[in-house]
């Protein structure tokens, strides 16, 4: 492909004046080549496709990488696998730098989109020296398989993962993209143990949410009238469920960049456009199946019925999946832009779950979100500036993640220069701040009233009722008819695989441009930007564009009408069940005895633990003392802490210090007064250690700083009770010393006995 796209200098492209028979001339050559190399385009597209497709282990990581674990091989078997990554040249990594787990979404695409690029997630995190495995797949499922054995073969994935980290600190960091994010969250729930931070990216967990007027993606199960159709399709698929019908919906949302922008962009670029075009289509026309009753439960317990965020589901063996049972802090990555997971989507689970911030606290939750504000929902796995920025930071700074009290925080990221101080602190080019928010600063965001969840509720009584009419009326039939010959031929002809095969080398009709081609190779003569007629066409461009968008405009607000007049009306919802005192139709997962009364235990192991410790404790209760009202951690402070532990060569593990923290924290939330007065009697048991000690704090605060009034308030309070523990020992040897003089008197005393004898 590389003769195709000569270089183009930009003496091909000088300003000339304008002359429009020349442009007419100029014009119409240029597209001329321009048709041919774009075609070509296509045809190389078409061509990597089938060789894609004929790949027995199609991806599209560009890192080098050696299976692991097989998921085939697996008790209960899956289409899934574990692979380590292997770094690139000049990359060293630590083996006692927690390992990074990257699983890619299953939903219409093949895997390998988180480590797509050098500056990607799985680049990153190798980077920052972690060792990195892939949890990807085969297009085909095994027969049979769930979406609860994906869970099970990815808990054992993590195991094997763990087992070859002994020495890490931490368990795996995990990241989720998409479809692959509520998977996460759900074998979180079931095995919170497995998990280190949990980073997902783009993942919808509240399905129901939403603002009026944008974002009418949730509306789509209402107006087709339930998920019966998902079973017609996996029945029309002989028991498989087609990939290619998600991606159709995802192209359906932006009908302006599915059938013009994306394409015209590589025609009038098609000189510098078509690896950057080549690469991205390569990942998206790798199409994958699901089992259809993996897609059913997809549809069903979670699109539809937003099961998930309310505690509903359950397993196999009847553990019921609460997410509060997630003892991993969570970071949310989600952006505004996004019309497939837009911020309430990612977010408002969190509103579902809880009733304030105390309550997340109380249930030792950690919750980090981080919110773009331009970037699309592919833009969040696949930029290259996304990668250098969030995902760097959080991938350099995930200790720190690992060891926040519990609490909610939004993740700011600010470009590092002179304003900060001790820079050298900052690890790359962001300084990462995490700022403790409230779930008031989640409902800015928007979110749904009463009246709109009845109506969403309204539609999963609807899907209920009209999937139950399928199942006993049409689906005997459909299955009938059904064979695998059939299914094979609808996914042959489906319109977002036809237009890969169309423009293949394999289509005779391509083989009439190639004496075309070779001249346009030769003799290629791009117009210049100025040319009247270029101009025309740039602005022909744009009114498609525009139509195509306020087309897209009427249709969703239309979809969104309709969806509000059908689902509001009192009588339907009458006619499904909904009784018109209902006011809560997300209701919050009920509380678990067992669980109650291990926080009552907890609780009052914490209050009779108050006054123990000794000098480590103090500092550390202090600190966060100190900080509370800011409500502020930044990455200074943490690597401030990290530095002094490397230089002593000694210390507590990650693990012991975040349950330090963790501890500490808790105590100050039951009685913060009660708490900060037992700080003397802790450092009166070792004086020396407090007095080191307390000038680390006061490094520590000098690196970080406290911009509030109340943390200068406070941190003056904790000085005078280091000076005055001190003071009091300062007059009094160390024990050591005591010894010391002691054996000194003795061996005096007794000279002088033998001397007077």
């Amino acid at each position: 492909m590389s003769s195709v796209f000569p270089t183009v200098t930009g003496a091909d492209c000088a300003v000339r004046p304008c002359n429009f028979t020349m442009d007419a001339a100029d014009y119409w050559a240029d597209a001329a080549q321009r048709w041919a190399l774009f075609v070509d385009v296509l045809a190389e597209r078409g061509s990597r496709y089938r060789e894609h497709a004929a790949k027995a282990a199609p991806h599209v990581l560009k890192f080098e990488c050696s299976l692991v674990m097989d998921g085939r091989k697996l008790p209960r078997p899956v289409n899934y696998a574990l692979v380590r990554i292997a770094p690139p040249a000049g990359v060293k990594l630590s083996e006692t730098r927690r390992p990074f787990v990257v699983i890619d979404p299953r939903a219409g695409h093949g895997p390998g989109i988180g480590g797509f690029k050098a500056e990607s997630e799985i680049g990153v995190a190798l980077r920052a020296g972690h060792p990195c495995y892939f949890i990807g797949f085969l297009p085909e499922p095994v027969p049979g398989q769930s979406i609860e054995d994906v869970a099970l073969a990815e808990a054992a994935f993590l195991e094997h993962v763990i087992a070859l980290h002994p020495h890490a600190e931490g368990k795996p960091a995990v990241v989720g993209n998409c479809q692959a994010g509520w998977a996460v969250m759900l074998l979180a729930a079931m095995r919170p143990e497995l998990f280190g931070p949990i980073i997902i990216a783009g993942s919808p967990l509240a399905y129901w949410a939403g603002v009026h007027g944008k974002n009418p993606m949730r509306y789509t199960g209402g107006l087709l009238g339930g998920t019966w159709l998902t079973a017609l399709m996996g029945d029309l698929g002989n028991g498989k469920f087609d990939g290619a019908w998600l991606v159709a919906n995802f192209e359906n949302l932006n009908p302006a960049n599915t059938f013009w922008t994306k394409l015209y962009n590589v025609y009038a670029k098609v000189d510098k456009e078509a690896p950057r075009f080549l690469e991205f289509e390569e990942w998206w026309g790798g199409h994958v199946l699901l089992n259809a009753a993996e897609m059913q439960y997809i549809a069903d317990e979670l699109f539809v019925g937003n099961k998930l965020a309310r505690g509903e589901l359950t397993s196999r063996d009847g553990l019921r999946l609460d997410l509060r049972n997630i003892r991993s802090p969570i970071v949310v990555f989600c952006s505004k832009a996004d019309n497939i997971t837009p911020p309430q989507q990612a977010l408002d689970w969190i509103l579902d779950l809880y009733d304030s911030t105390e309550d997340i606290q109380a249930q030792g939750q950690t919750i980090v979100y981080a919110v773009h504000e331009s970037i699309g929902h592919l833009g969040i796995f696949v930029s290259g500036s996304v990668a250098k920025k969030e995902h760097d930071e959080f991938a350099s700074n995930i200790d720190l993640i690992d060891v926040l009290p519990p609490g909610l925080y939004e993740a700011v990221l600010t470009p590092k220069d002179e304003r900060y101080s001790n820079t050298d602190l900052i690890g790359g080019n962001y300084l990462l701040r995490f700022e403790a928010r409230t779930l008031d600063d989640i409902r800015a965001f928007g979110m749904n009233s009463d009246e709109d969840d009845r109506k969403f509720a309204t539609v999963a009584r609807v899907s209920e009722i009209n999937l139950g009419l399928y199942r006993t009326l049409l689906q005997p039939w459909v299955q009938m008819w059904a064979s695998e010959g059939t299914a094979e031929w609808m996914r042959k002809l489906h319109p977002v695989r036809l237009q890969f095969e169309m423009f293949s080398r394999t289509n005779p009709f391509m083989r009439g441009l190639q004496p075309f081609l070779a001249q346009a190779e030769q003799h290629r003569n791009p117009v210049v930007q100025t040319n009247a007629f270029w101009q025309v066409q740039e602005w022909y461009a744009e009114l498609i564009e525009a139509s195509l968008n306020a087309y897209r405009d009427v249709r969703d607000h239309s979809y969104e009408m309709i969806f509000h007049a059908v689902y509001g009306s009192p009588i339907l919802q009458a006619l499904v069940g909904l009784k018109a005192s209902d006011q809560e139709h997300r209701r919050k997962p009920s509380e678990d005895a067992m669980r109650l009364a291990w926080v009552a235990r907890r609780i009052r192991e914490l209050r009779e633990g108050m006054a123990k410790g000794g000098a480590r404790e103090a500092v550390i209760r202090a600190l966060l003392y100190i900080r509370r009202p800011e409500g502020v951690a930044d990455e200074r402070g943490f690597n401030f802490l990290r530095r002094m532990r490397q230089e002593a060569g000694e210390g507590m593990s990650l693990a012991d210090f975040k349950q330090l923290v963790r501890d500490q924290f808790f105590m100050l939330l039951l009685d913060e007064r009660g708490a900060v007065n037992a700080l003397p009697a802790m450092l009166d048991r070792e004086p020396e250690l407090a007095a080191r000690l307390g000038g680390d704090l006061r490094k520590l605060i000098d690196a970080v700083g406290v911009d509030s009034g109340a943390a200068r308030q406070r941190m003056g309070e904790i000085e005078r009770m280091f000076k005055s523990v001190i003071g009091r020992h300062s007059g009094r040897k160390s024990g050591r010393e005591e010894r010391e003089a002691e054996a000194v008197r003795a061996m005096t005393h007794a000279a002088r006995g033998a001397k007077q004898a």
